[in-house]
């Protein structure tokens, strides 16, 4: 399992004035942005635990606002403005102070936690002045610590029960849209984010149908909480995520658990705990792969250019990042060898090309191809009959598998045949049918 732990972004994009002004955005190495905000915010001559109270304080809000993609949930293309009504005073080309420059560069990848949440603090503060609030006052921060207060002792008397998280990793900044509509068939960690998004939501608007089945799939049930969310929100009704939303279930989510709030519900571990990592590298193991080799395998199978991987089961190897590497390259990628959410729907797409163009001589064996999407109970049309097809045959020969009625419609029968072949070999019960499931399935037709 992985945490979607807040990461420090290498980048963030500025808007350079109130949210909805004709304004620039311009992207700043993060801990430029804070350099530059620190700069402006605060004196230099302050004593240095107050200046690291203040930074770490500056540091958290803007973190907070990356994480839960505050404005992208908006509609806005940026992470944050350069506004002290709505964010932090930002001026582009602001000259920095070298005591407060030393100081970010210490701290830039710590931030604050409060409780046992795992969103960054939402750090309210004000001059304490000119202007009072709820949080941190930067005037305030001064007299603490020329008490002796230490930097955590200082935030502690402003925002409670708070922690420092130390040494963040800094990464590339990813949206959490895959990129790509999300729809029945799909899985991944973006799944499981928008099964547990709803279902809180569903907590504030009852009407949206709980989602039992807590995985990474994209099933009926998800379906049609995302068709009620569409229909109280004002969307069109599709069932189908796209990226207006996607960011729409975002903002009413962050506003229901008020995320960027002081006194936030704020994110659970339980709730950030995703089945699959943000990237796929080699080394890495698990039923995820296993979906990445069947795909690459057939595509490999087809295409001279691509080096052919054998099916090699759930490890990601040195072949199976040979090939990552060259369907980069073909597509114009970043050719590292890791999969990440740019390279993962080229994957996707170029082996539902690849099964749509296959030639001629392989038509009468056509329906063996995983037909792209995962299967799963509920679902309807040609691919479930495919299945169902080959289910009936292995039923036939194999008394131990539940017998299927080839309908159309995958149904609990359809769902109790497919688990007691995932549980006669040891592949995870889940009674959907992945890739890996479903080379199982075709495989175990042919025999007699």
């Amino acid at each position: 399992m992985a945490i979607r732990v807040p990461i420090i972004p290498e980048e963030i994009i500025v808007h350079l004035g109130e949210p909805d002004a004709a304004a620039r955005n311009i992207t700043v190495p993060f801990a430029e942005y804070i350099k530059n905000v620190a700069s402006g915010e605060i004196y230099p001559n302050w004593p240095i635990d107050a200046i690291k109270a203040n930074v770490l304080a500056q540091i958290s809000f803007a973190l907070n606002r990356v994480y839960n993609e505050w404005y992208p949930s908006k509609g806005y293309d940026f992470d944050i403005t350069n506004s002290p009504r709505y964010d932090q005073s930002f001026v582009e080309n602001r000259q920095f102070f070298e005591t407060i420059s030393q100081v970010v560069d210490e701290l830039f990848n710590d931030y604050l936690v409060k409780d046992d949440q795992v969103q960054p603090l939402f750090a309210m503060y004000c001059d304490g002045r000119i202007t009072t609030c709820d949080g941190l006052s930067q005037w305030g921060t001064v007299s603490l610590a020329n008490q002796g207060k230490s930097p955590l002792e200082i935030l502690r008397n402003y925002y409670g029960n708070v922690s420092i998280i130390f040494n963040a990793p800094v990464e590339e900044n990813i949206r959490t849209y895959p990129g790509f509509p999300v729809e029945v068939g799909t899985a991944g960690d973006f799944v499981r984010m928008l099964n547990m998004q709803l279902n809180r939501i569903g907590q504030n608007y009852p009407a949206i149908p709980v989602i039992l089945n807590d995985s990474p799939y994209f099933t009926i049930e998800t379906e049609n909480a995302v068709k009620k969310f569409q229909e109280i929100f004002n969307l069109k009704v599709t069932g189908i995520v796209d990226k207006s939303t996607w960011y729409r279930i975002k903002y009413i989510y962050n506003a229901v658990k008020k995320i960027s709030d002081l006194y936030s519900e704020g994110i659970s571990i339980d709730e950030a705990t995703l089945l699959f990592n943000r990237v796929l590298k080699l080394g890495d193991e698990g039923q995820y792969i296993r979906t990445l080799n069947y795909l690459v395998n057939v595509i490999s199978y087809f295409d001279s250019s691509i080096p052919y991987l054998n099916l090699s089961g759930n490890k990601f190897t040195k072949d199976t990042e040979t090939v990552v590497k060259a369907i980069q390259n073909k597509y114009n990628l970043t050719v590292n060898g890791i999969v990440n959410a740019e390279t993962w729907k080229v994957i996707r797409e170029v082996y539902r090309q690849t099964i749509r163009n296959v030639p001629s001589e392989y038509y009468t064996v056509l329906n063996e191809f995983y037909p792209g999407r995962f299967l799963s109970r509920g679902m309807t049309g040609d691919d479930i009959v495919n299945l169902q097809r080959f289910l009936y045959v292995i039923c036939k020969n194999n008394k131990s598998i539940p017998g299927v009625v080839v309908n159309g419609i995958f149904d609990n029968l359809t769902e109790q045949s497919v688990k007691a072949i995932q549980r006669k070999y040891n592949l995870e019960e889940t009674g959907i049918v992945s890739p890996t499931v479903w080379y199982r399935i075709v495989e175990l037709s042919k025999e007699k």
